[in-house]
């Protein structure tokens, strides 16, 4: 894309807040890439209005589709016309298709887009001993898609425990021989960490997990982008752990979203 005219389809990504996001920038090089007359726009939208937000795309005829983050994945699920079978499984949504006639479907692909990062930087999960901070949507997506991915044990840990408990017994119901605990005390026993969470945006936001317990031969991921390196990865690494960053995360899940938007 280097014009925007009348016939360029407009994609869109909701947020709030919305200064973080890294999306337009990793869809625009795929536009260029492929030859796309498409642009994908920035929409802050808060909690309270993104309802009413959806509903003025409804009417837009030359807008394809959106993606939804923070905070918007889980109540996305009840707003969307429709969703995927692993939308309804994770109980969030991330991707949304706009249909010729209105209707909203909507997808979840950030636990795809999370193990295919892994294996791009040559870290197999599968055998792996994991843990999972957060039960919110990109965390029950990462933790289905870890299931899914043949990992040896998986723990599930939340502020509020019986969210995940709750996330635990939905993921036993398809992974019923999968070993699943929600003890955020076994963190030194694992092998891949990640932080599902949004602790790590702001400066003063607290550490996700017991960083303490961290040490050389774990993997510590992130699924936060900006900043690149957040205090959790910076204290994992001086620990002597392997880092893996957000992006890999989106970069992986980018084509993924471009086709369930029709882009693509």
């Amino acid at each position: 894309m280097t014009t925007i005219t009348g016939h360029t389809r407009v994609y869109g990504i909701l947020a709030d807040p919305i200064h973080h996001v890294k999306t337009p920038q990793v869809f625009h090089a795929l536009a260029r890439d492929e030859g796309i007359d498409a642009i994908l726009v920035p929409f802050h939208a808060r909690p309270e209005g993104v309802a009413r937000l959806m509903d003025g795309l409804r009417a837009a005829e030359n807008f394809g589709g959106f993606i939804a983050t923070v905070p918007h994945k889980t109540t996305m699920l009840n707003l969307c016309d429709t969703v995927t079978e692993e939308a309804a499984q994770v109980g969030a949504v991330n991707c949304v298709r706009r249909e010729a006639d209105g209707r909203m479907v909507g997808a979840m692909l950030d636990g795809i887009g999370f193990v295919e990062g892994l294996r791009g930087a040559g870290i197999a999960p599968e055998g792996m001993r994991s843990y999972v901070a957060g039960a919110g949507g990109a965390a029950s997506a990462v933790a289905f898609a870890l299931a899914g991915a043949g990992v040896k044990s998986l723990t599930v840990t939340n502020r509020t425990r019986s969210k995940a408990e709750a996330l635990c017994t939905r993921i036993a119901q398809t992974y019923p021989n999968l070993t699943l605990s929600t003890d955020p005390l076994d963190l030194a026993e694992q092998d891949l960490i990640m932080n599902a969470t949004s602790l790590g945006m702001k400066p003063d936001d607290a550490m996700p997990l017991d960083t303490s317990q961290l040490h050389t031969g774990q993997v510590v991921a992130e699924a936060i982008m900006d900043p690149e390196m957040t205090p959790l990865l910076k204290a994992a690494k001086a620990a002597g752990c392997r880092i893996h960053t957000g992006l890999p995360m989106l970069q992986n899940q980018i084509r993924l979203m471009a086709q369930h938007m029709g882009a693509l």
